[in-house]
């Protein structure tokens, strides 16, 4: 399975924002040029976050992007359903019916067996999202991180709001 780009990038910018002084917002311009990707593109999954509520936008002086809620409350899972949506990864189209002995119909009255495979790996990989909160990624970068390069981020932040 391989996510969106904009997943990635969409999570570093959500666990950057907590940073962003209250009625503040960074640009999507900023937030591009800080990760190097195309501010454009950004611009799409940001508004993918905002209508799901994850961030919300500032207007004005110092306007752009902050979170909407707290990082306790915004799960791995909710920005990936954001920006890849609500489907499973794995659509069953029932091929089993298909071809020179394929099933018929009637004949397919169990669930097929590697849809419900790909189904309880879905499960797995859903409920794995769902318990990691955007506040413990970032209590685990900040542990895996030197003190210099936090302070480094923050600057960086402060200057992009002042």
């Amino acid at each position: 399975m391989q996510l969106a780009k904009g997943v990635e990038w969409t999570t570093h910018i959500c666990a950057m924002l907590p940073l962003v002084p209250e009625g503040q917002g960074l640009s999507v311009d900023a937030l591009a040029d800080y990760f190097e990707v195309p501010s454009a593109y950004l611009a799409k999954q940001m508004q993918l976050l905002r209508r799901a509520g994850i961030v919300r936008s500032v207007r004005g002086k110092g306007g752009g992007y902050r979170l909407a809620r707290s990082p306790d409350d915004i799960t791995l899972l909710d920005i990936v359903t954001a920006i890849e949506g609500p489907m499973p990864a794995f659509r069953c189209t029932e091929i089993r019916q298909n071809g020179p002995c394929g099933l018929k119909r009637k004949d397919c009255k169990r669930p097929c067996e590697i849809a419900s495979a790909f189904a309880v790996a879905e499960q797995t990989y859903r409920e794995a999202l769902q318990a990691k909160t955007l506040a413990s990624v970032m209590q685990d970068a900040a542990m895996n991180s030197s003190p210099e390069h936090m302070v480094e981020i923050a600057g960086w932040v402060q200057r992009q709001v002042a």
